[in-house]
């Protein structure tokens, strides 16, 4: 099976994970999220797998949280995915 890497080049944390997995001899799929970003549905697979909520990946302290006002308690889960 062959491994999926969501992945930012420009991010230490993100590279390293791919290194990891790389040295480790597992064959990689990378995906640079930020040139194609998931749809819709393949982030409520992913939240629903890692059984997470959309916030729980939200960097709440960042100025697109604040603007978009996702900290309101109105915005259901399929607002907050999209």
């Amino acid at each position: 099976m062959k491994a999926i890497c969501y992945h930012n080049p420009r991010c230490g944390k993100s590279r390293l994970t791919l290194q990891l997995l790389q040295g480790h001899g597992i064959d990689v799929e990378v995906i640079e999220y930020l040139k194609t970003p998931p749809t819709d549905e393949v982030l409520d697979k992913l939240l629903l797998m890692l059984d997470m909520q959309p916030r729980e990946l939200m960097r709440k302290n960042e100025q697109p949280y604040k603007d978009l006002s996702l900290s309101n308690i109105e915005l259901d889960r399929n607002a907050l995915i999209k």
